[in-house]
C-alpha cells in the first residue's frame, strides 16, 4: 500500500474544482473543496459519518445545527454524525478547503468542477477504495 503523501496547503490552494477526492480509505476519505464568493456546500446531514474541515484560504461561516460561526484561513471544524451542517463563502474570492469524511462519503477519484456538477451528478461511495 502507497497511502497518500502530498502538500496538503498547495494542493488546497491550486484547486479550482467545487469538489476532488484526492484519496480514498476503507474508513477516511480526503477531498478538496473550492467555494466561489456567496456559494455554500448546501445544507446536508451525515446519519453515518463525521466530517473534519480545514480552511487554507478565504473567508466563510460555518453552520452546525442552525449555529453560526466565522471562518477563515487555518480554521478547523469538525461535524459529528447527525448534525445539520452547511458552508457558505461569505467573502470577495475564493473559499479554499479539504474535508476528510469518516468512513468514506463520495466515489474515489470523482471531481465536480461546479456545484451544479455535483447536485446533477452526486455519487456516493461504492466500496472501491484508491488502493
Amino acid at each position: 500500500m502507497k497511502g497518500f503523501v502530498d502538500n496538503i496547503e498547495r494542493l488546497t490552494v491550486e484547486n479550482d474544482d467545487f469538489r476532488r477526492v484526492l484519496y480514498t480509505g476503507h474508513n477516511l476519505q480526503l477531498v478538496l473543496m473550492t467555494l466561489q464568493p456567496g456559494e455554500e456546500i448546501g445544507s446536508e446531514v451525515h446519519d453515518d459519518r463525521d466530517q473534519f474541515f480545514r480552511v487554507e484560504e478565504g473567508k466563510g461561516r460555518v453552520f452546525i445545527d442552525d449555529k453560526p460561526t466565522d471562518i477563515s484561513d487555518d480554521d478547523a471544524v469538525i461535524v459529528p454524525q447527525g448534525a445539520k451542517h452547511n458552508i457558505v463563502n461569505t467573502g470577495d474570492a475564493p473559499l479554499r478547503l479539504y474535508t476528510i469524511y469518516g468512513p468514506p462519503e463520495h466515489r474515489d477519484g470523482v471531481v465536480r468542477k461546479t456545484k451544479q456538477e455535483a447536485d446533477e451528478k452526486e455519487e456516493h461511495f461504492d466500496g472501491k477504495t484508491t488502493e
